[in-house]
């Protein structure tokens, strides 16, 4: 699957986000919603110069939460906000540069202490913001894997997480030279900051496998009505 959509799509540029807090804060708001409604939320939390620690521990929870209003569930959302910056403040001094200092399994196992930050939000916080090699398993991978005949329908959290990251241990990072093969694709988005930030190569590859299920889940391997004859990967179907 990876090889076969590196070649057909390229590149996917996912994080979109200018610093690693701006991931943290995407991954809390994009919990049971679309991105075009994280980033509706995070232009808002921008105009409100509240996109960082300092603006969401200076803006009182009734603002933050108007902030955030487009993401749903934004009274749930700012106060998770808000626990992760009194996480930060109250451990780390407010430095983001510390907390990410902590060995992946220890740095894991304080943010899924949060109310409200369960594996797949931690491990998109772990890949994306902290640049760690862990893969984020997502409703879109459970679903193309499980179509795939790679999982059973009960198939746990971490049993997912460490097939792929089995499956992808020996894999390269997207070449930028590569010769990406001419077919329809969907739209990537425009690289980023954090999206073209340093990384080690297995975290660049869990970074784009990751990327490639979500395009797939939200363009081809529909939960309704899957649209396998167009699918890149239909010749992978069992």
């Amino acid at each position: 699957m990876y090889r076969k959509l590196a070649h057909s799509w390229g590149p996917q540029h996912w994080w979109p986000a200018e610093t690693p807090f701006e991931v943290i804060v995407g991954a809390i708001l994009t919990q049971n919603t679309s991105w075009k409604n994280v980033e509706r939320a995070m232009n808002s939390l921008r105009s409100g110069d509240a996109l960082s620690p300092a603006g969401i521990r200076r803006l009182p929870l009734a603002e933050l939460e108007q902030l955030v209003r487009s993401s749903g569930y934004y009274r749930q959302k700012a106060k998770r906000l808000k626990g992760f910056v009194d996480l930060l403040d109250q451990n780390y001094g407010g430095s983001l540069r510390k907390m990410f200092s902590l060995p992946t399994a220890q740095l894991r196992s304080q943010l899924l202490l949060l109310n409200g930050i369960g594996p797949e939000t931690a491990d998109a916080i772990l890949l994306y913001a902290a640049n760690r090699e862990i893969f984020v398993v997502d409703t879109y991978t459970r679903r193309v894997l499980q179509r795939h005949a790679a999982i059973e329908e009960t198939a746990k959290y971490e049993d997912i997480r460490t097939l792929v990251e089995r499956a992808l241990h020996g894999e390269k990072p997207i070449s930028a030279g590569l010769q990406v093969v001419a077919v329809p694709r969907p739209t990537i988005h425009t690289p980023s900051p954090m999206s073209v930030a340093g990384r080690s190569q297995l975290a660049h590859v869990y970074n784009e496998m990751h990327g490639f299920f979500v395009q797939i889940g939200k363009h081809y391997c529909h939960r309704m009505e899957p649209n396998c004859q167009e699918c890149p990967l239909r010749e992978l179907l069992p």
